[in-house]
This record gives C-alpha cells, sequence and structure tokens, in this order.
C-alpha cells in the first residue's frame, strides 16, 4: 500500500518569514506519527499544508491527493482535531451529533454515543452548560466518531486534567487504532504520548531535525550516565548534549556504537522528552 501522506521538498514563506524550509517525509498507513517541536518551529503549518488549509511550494500528496486542487477529497478521508473546539454556546449535544451525522457520511453515531457515555455530559445538554473540558470532550468524541483513514491531532487534549488525557490517549490506541488509520498527534505532551507513538518528527525553525521510527531509536541515540573517570574520553566522542543527574553527567550520543559506549558508564536509550531537548539544542 502506498504512503498516507508524501511531502517532498515542501516550503512555505509568510512575507519574507520561512515557515517551512524544504521540508521532506512520508507516513506510511497504520503508523502514528509525533510531530514535535517548540512553538513557531512550523508544527501547524505542515498540518495546515497536509489538510489543503494553506499553500505551499514543493510536493505533497495526502491519500493519492495534491491537497492544494483535492482538498474536498482528502477531506472525506480524513479527520483534524485542533486545539481549539469552537461549538456554539447555544447548541444541544444531540443537535451537534444530528448535525455531524448529516454532513459526514463516515460518522459512527453509536461510537460517539459509547465515548460520551465515559464523560458526564448528556445529550440533552447545551454547549454553554459544559466546563471548559466537557466541551473538549464533547468536540474530541463527535470527531473521533468519524471512521476516515488519517486522523490529525493538533494539541487533542489542551485543557483536559491528566485523569482524562490518560484515558483519551488509551481510548486511540484501544477502541480506535485498527492499524489500518494513519494518525499524526501534535502537541507538547511528548511524555503521554511516546507508549503510542510508532514514529518520530522533529521540526524546528521550519526544518525537519529527526526522521525515526521508533524501534529504530535504540540503534542510533544512547545515553550514559557517564562514571566520574570517563568523563575525558565521553568528551572526545562529541556527545549532542549533557546534563547533571544525580551528580553525574547524562550525556547523548548519535551514531556511536553501543559496545563503545558501554565502557563509559550506565547505558540507556534516551526518552523522546531528553531526545528532543537534545536535537533541539
Amino acid at each position: 500500500m502506498s504512503n498516507v501522506v508524501e511531502v517532498r521538498g515542501v516550503s512555505k514563506h509568510f512575507g519574507d518569514f520561512p515557515a517551512l524550509r524544504d521540508v521532506s517525509f512520508e507516513i506510511a498507513p497504520g503508523s502514528i506519527v509525533g510531530l514535535i517541536g517548540p512553538n513557531g518551529a512550523g508544527k501547524t503549518t505542515t498540518l495546515k499544508s497536509i489538510l489543503g488549509l494553506t499553500d505551499f511550494d514543493g510536493e505533497m500528496h495526502v491519500l493519492g491527493q495534491d491537497p492544494r486542487h483535492g482538498r474536498h477529497k482528502v477531506m472525506e478521508r480524513v479527520c483534524f482535531i485542533a486545539d481549539v473546539g469552537v461549538l456554539p454556546r447555544w447548541l444541544k449535544v444531540s443537535d451537534a451529533m444530528d448535525y455531524i451525522a448529516g454532513v459526514h457520511p463516515r460518522f459512527n453515531p453509536d461510537r460517539f454515543e459509547a465515548m460520551l457515555s465515559e464523560t458526564k455530559i448528556s445529550k440533552k445538554h447545551k454547549v454553554k452548560e459544559l466546563s471548559k473540558g466537557m466541551v473538549t470532550q464533547l468536540h474530541l468524541a463527535l470527531v473521533m466518531a468519524i471512521e476516515v483513514d488519517l486522523l490529525v491531532l493538533d494539541e487533542p487534549t489542551l485543557g483536559l486534567d491528566i485523569l482524562y488525557r490518560k484515558a483519551f490517549y488509551e481510548k486511540l490506541l484501544n477502541d480506535y487504532f485498527d492499524h489500518e488509520t494513519s494518525i499524526v498527534i501534535s502537541t507538547h505532551q511528548v511524555e503521554e504520548i511516546e507508549p503510542l507513538l510508532t514514529h518520530l518528527l522533529f521540526i524546528n525553525s521550519g526544518s525537519i531535525v529527526l526522521d525515526c521510527a521508533m524501534d529504530e531509536i535504540s540503534d542510533v541515540y544512547s545515553e550514559v550516565l557517564v562514571a566520574p573517570d570517563q568523563l575525558d574520553r565521553a568528551e572526545a566522542l562529541n556527545p549532542i548534549h549533557r546534563r547533571d543527574m544525580l551528580g553525574q553527567k547524562a550525556m547523548i550520543f548519535e551514531n556511536i556504537p553501543r559496545e563503545e559506549l558501554n565502557r563509559l558508564g550506565e547505558l540507556h536509550v534516551p526518552s523522546v522528552a531528553d531526545l528532543f531537548v537534545a536535537k533541539m539544542q
């Protein structure tokens, strides 16, 4: 099966500001991709390009379509959850369900009601009667009840407490993900999504700085808690990041054989959060 998303040499400028610089990557069917970057790195511009919401230079295909010219066909098979779900305050939950069911042929009302049953939201509620977190829960339930080939999540759990964030990601993995649907998640809550991911994309200043499958990270990156008498030898191997940890130096290395690093101290696979800090700096 061909890739769900193929990006080749994509650039985007807002005036003189380069939001994207010659970006290239692929998203395979059935993958869960973390698009991670600091504020202003180009994450939202990348997602908007995939969704056909902004023009760009270069080549991109989403489910076989150029999103600049075939956005209506793309959106028949793609769902997007933005960081802020705006719903009319006067709207009833039942009316919202009926509306989505009427405009999108892939909306599954049974899935929606199953997700809603795990919240304190009633179909009789109006949006204005819901808390901020409950509005987010409602928005997630509406969008995730649409059965698609690509789900794009931009800070999907913003405003939710840690209990619902954990429940959301568990449901995403156990009930929604079918190994055929591809998912792209952009979030600052890196630690919470790490167990879900099959692939990592780090972006900074409009450029991809890491493009790696999760199961290949340990082949490329290693973190060593360096023994005090091995600091000079470790520094000679040019670590990409250093930090103090329990009175010792923890160093991250790229493409250094593990057997060589084993001599320096205690060896670990770096977490996504620590690797992110290393690549950004």
